[in-house]
C-alpha cells in the first residue's frame, strides 16, 4: 500500500483511541460570547488551535489558574466564581475570542467536565477594515482546507462510529456512502487470524473513507500493523494498535481505509481460488488427445 500520509495519521490514531473515555465539545465561535462552566478543582481544557493570550480581570488572582500553551487554554477554578468574562486574544491577528466563565463547587456523582474544541462559524471574527480576498468562483465554491482529505475523512470517520453526536465536528462537502457489507474481505489480512467486514463509508472530493470491523479469531492477542495490508490504500489508520484473544472485550477494533477515485470494493486484491493440480494434468492429456 501506498505510505504517503501514514506518518501524519499516527498521532490522529492516538487521539481517536482515547474517544470512548473523553469525548471533546464542540462550540462555534460567531462573535457571541461562549458559555464555559467550570468546577471548582477541576481543570477544563479548551483547545483553539492557534496561539492566544488570555486576558483575565484582576480580581480572579488567585481564584483561577490559568495557562495558555500549544494552541490550548488550561482552566482550573481554585473556588467558586461568579460569572465572569475572559478574553481569548490571537497573537498573530490580534482576534478576540469572548468566554463567560463561572465556576461553581462539584456536588457528590458529578463526573469531570469535557474538554472543549473551538471552531469557526458561519460569522469568523474579521479584523478592523479587514477587506474580504478577492476569489474566483471556482474558489469560491472550493473549500480551502489546511488539513489533508485523508486526515479529514479518517477523523470524521471515527467521530461518527466512537464519538457522541454533538461533539461530531461537521465537515463541508462530505457525505455517507453505500457500501456491500457482505464484500469479501479475505485478503486484506491474509496473514492474520483476523475476520473483516464492511461497516460504513464517506466521500469527500475525490477521495473515500471505508470503517472496517476487525475481530481477533484466535486465543492469541494480535499487533496491528499496517504494512501487513493488502490493497491500494492511499492511507490506513486503526481504531486501536492491537486486538485481544477472541472472548476479551479489546478483540475488536476497527480500521479506516482510505482509497482514491475507487471505493473499497476496487482497491483491494481479488479472492484466487485454489487450484486442483490434479483437474489441471487431467484436462491437458485430454486436450492433446
Amino acid at each position: 500500500m501506498n505510505h504517503k500520509y501514514l506518518k501524519l495519521l499516527i498521532p490522529v490514531l492516538l487521539i481517536f483511541s482515547s474517544f470512548s473515555a473523553s469525548a471533546i465539545e464542540l462550540i462555534k465561535w460567531e462573535r457571541l460570547p461562549l458559555a464555559v462552566p467550570l468546577l471548582v478543582g477541576h481543570e477544563r481544557v479548551i483547545f483553539i488551535d492557534r496561539n492566544v493570550r488570555v486576558g483575565v480581570p484582576d480580581y480572579l488572582n488567585g481564584k483561577l489558574r490559568v495557562q495558555s500553551t500549544g494552541g490550548s487554554v488550561y482552566l482550573l477554578a481554585q473556588e467558586a466564581i461568579a460569572p465572569t468574562r475572559l478574553q481569548l486574544q490571537d497573537v498573530e491577528t490580534g482576534a478576540l475570542i469572548l468566554l463567560d466563565i463561572a465556576a461553581l463547587p462539584p456536588k457528590a456523582g458529578d463526573s469531570p467536565l469535557e474538554a472543549i474544541r473551538i471552531i469557526e462559524g458561519e460569522n469568523p471574527t474579521k479584523l478592523y477594515g479587514q477587506k474580504p480576498p478577492v476569489q474566483s468562483e471556482t474558489q469560491a465554491n472550493k473549500p480551502v482546507r489546511e488539513t489533508p482529505v485523508p486526515v479529514v475523512l479518517t477523523r470524521f470517520a471515527s467521530q461518527s462510529l466512537y464519538a457522541p453526536l454533538r461533539t461530531i465536528e461537521p465537515v463541508q462537502g462530505i457525505s455517507r456512502v453505500s457500501v456491500d457489507k457482505k464484500l469479501d474481505l479475505k485478503t486484506l489480512l491474509p496473514t492474520l487470524n483476523i475476520k473483516a467486514s464492511v461497516m460504513a463509508a464517506w466521500q469527500l472530493e475525490q477521495q473515500y473513507v471505508t470503517a472496517v470491523l476487525l475481530r481477533n479469531t484466535s486465543t492469541q492477542p494480535i499487533s496491528l500493523d499496517p504494512r501487513l495490508l493488502n490493497g491500494n490504500f492511499i492511507a490506513a489508520t486503526f481504531q486501536h494498535e492491537y486486538l485481544g484473544p477472541v472472548g476479551d472485550s479489546t478483540d475488536t477494533t476497527v480500521v479506516y481505509l482510505v482509497t482514491s477515485k475507487v471505493g473499497l470494493n476496487k482497491s483491494i486484491l481479488p479472492t484466487i481460488s485454489p487450484i486442483n493440480a490434479q483437474s489441471n494434468i487431467t484436462q491437458g492429456v485430454s486436450n492433446e488427445k
